[in-house]
């Protein structure tokens, strides 16, 4: 059977080049000042503010949906393992998780989810794929980036890839947290893992 194709790509250097232009077009849209005002209309919100009901690690919680515990992952952001079978816990995981626990307790322990209108609704392990924001409007993914606390996950499409991958410069350029700290690895495909373990 032949191996199919996109335009003469391989899948995966087809998902390499659509992530790339959509990266392109946001960071267009955004120097053009347009992207603001289209993310506004398209982020797809979920009504009302849900209590957390567990925190997993730095970039996995769990919420009371309506009666029903739905274990939530923060778009475009990875945070070093704590968790992972098979996989020591890494350098500053005990951190990011200890971090997103105090930033989103410190606010009451409610958050408002929006899904990104480029993204899925769930992952491959069935959780939501949501923007975690505080009661004050505060995105607490890109605050843990923006803090050090999280990688950029650049790996698929989705709306706020340009500011994300701000936060991480500054991040970088500051030193701040896993920066200053770990020895993070990068990949062949612009972002960054943990191997190093916790100390």
């Amino acid at each position: 059977m032949a191996k199919r194709t996109y335009w003469g790509l391989g899948k995966r250097n087809f998902t390499l080049l659509v992530s790339l232009l959509l990266t392109l077009l946001l960071a267009i849209l955004q120097q053009l000042g347009w992207l603001e005002p289209i993310l506004q209309l398209a982020e797809v919100n979920q009504p009302g503010m849900y209590t957390v009901t567990n925190y997993v690690d730095g970039d996995t919680i769990a919420v009371d949906m309506d009666g029903k515990t739905e274990k939530v992952r923060f778009i475009g952001i990875d945070t070093p393992e704590t968790h992972k079978p098979n996989t020591p816990v890494q350098c500053y995981g005990p951190a990011a998780a200890a971090h997103t626990k105090t930033v989103i307790a410190r606010a009451g322990g409610t958050v408002r989810l929006a899904a990104d209108p480029l993204g899925t609704n769930r992952d491959r392990y069935d959780r939501l794929l949501r923007y975690v924001y505080l009661p004050d409007g505060t995105l607490v993914n890109e605050l843990n980036i923006r803090e050090g606390y999280a990688f950029y996950y650049p790996y698929f499409p989705f709306t706020k890839k340009p500011a994300f991958a701000a936060a991480q410069a500054e991040a970088q350029k500051a030193n701040r947290g896993l920066w200053g700290n770990c020895t993070p690895t990068p990949t062949d495909q612009g972002g960054y893992t943990m191997a190093q373990p916790a100390t």
